[in-house]
């Protein structure tokens, strides 16, 4: 018996069905986030991508899915999401495309034979925890806390392993609260330049809750922020924009790069 024969799991639609997605019951499941940060991720014929604090692989499949031929590496600590991950691979016949890493994103021994080859990378992608576990409030849930909350320095350390992981040119993707744009600017500006933003509202004229954001590795151009997202209409209603995002899989203009 697997690790995951066991686990209490449903298995869901996303995507408008083009995927299937295996995971826990309770605890962290997937969001808008995962759909959202694929969607401002490019990829093209026999790139690599690598896709840091993966879980269950939401993003990355999302992404194969729309990029044929694209290599994916998932990066996950948990190892009952990691083992989710490359079931999930496996069970959206992405398999031969995938491989499926249990380590901590931070430490060098990433960058192991075995593991993730540094310099190597077209593609990092990663929805790092947002919330400063001295800060704010965890869950009691480990899986959740696990994936929402993390100590300051987190996000730096990402970036940093993000440069590392790329090779020359490198795209970095990434999702992140609106409401901290300010730090990841801070964390980006020593490797990383031609940054774009692109906010996600909840309604029309709601402030911003998200960016997405799209850097290239040791380039240098002005910020751009684009027009921003509006996840939902006036009524409530999902926006003919995000539901072409999370229900149809259509990239985001950040992904064109």
């Amino acid at each position: 018996m697997s690790e995951i024969d066991s686990l209490d799991t449903t298995i869901d639609a996303v995507l408008g069905g083009r995927l299937r997605i295996r995971q826990p019951r309770r605890g962290h499941r997937i969001g808008h986030d995962a759909i959202l940060l694929a969607a401002v991720t490019g990829g093209s014929y026999g790139q690599q991508a690598v896709e840091f604090g993966a879980g269950v692989g939401a993003a990355g499949l999302a992404v194969a899915s729309r990029c044929p031929g694209l290599r994916v590496t998932l990066v996950e600590i948990d190892p009952v999401l990691s083992a989710l991950a490359k079931e999930n691979a496996r069970l959206n016949r992405f398999d031969e495309r995938f491989k499926v890493v249990t380590h901590d994103v931070t430490l060098p021994t990433l960058f192991a034979a075995d593991n993730v080859m540094g310099g190597s990378a077209d593609r990092v992608l990663m929805n790092p925890p947002f919330n400063d576990a001295e800060r704010h409030n965890v869950s009691p849930d480990p899986s959740r806390a696990l994936a929402h909350a993390a100590p300051s320095d987190t996000l730096s350390r990402w970036i940093g392993t993000a440069a590392s992981a790329l090779n020359a040119r490198g795209v970095l993707t990434m999702i992140w609260r609106a409401d901290a744009l300010a730090g990841v600017l801070g964390a980006l500006r020593h490797e990383f330049g031609d940054v774009a933003v692109l906010p996600v509202h909840p309604r029309p004229g709601a402030p911003a809750i998200r960016v997405l954001i799209r850097a290239v590795k040791g380039q240098q151009a002005p910020l751009a922020l684009l027009p921003g997202l509006i996840l939902n209409d006036e009524n409530g209603r999902p926006s003919a924009a995000a539901e072409a995002v999370l229900r149809e899989g259509k990239p985001l203009p950040l992904a064109s790069f």
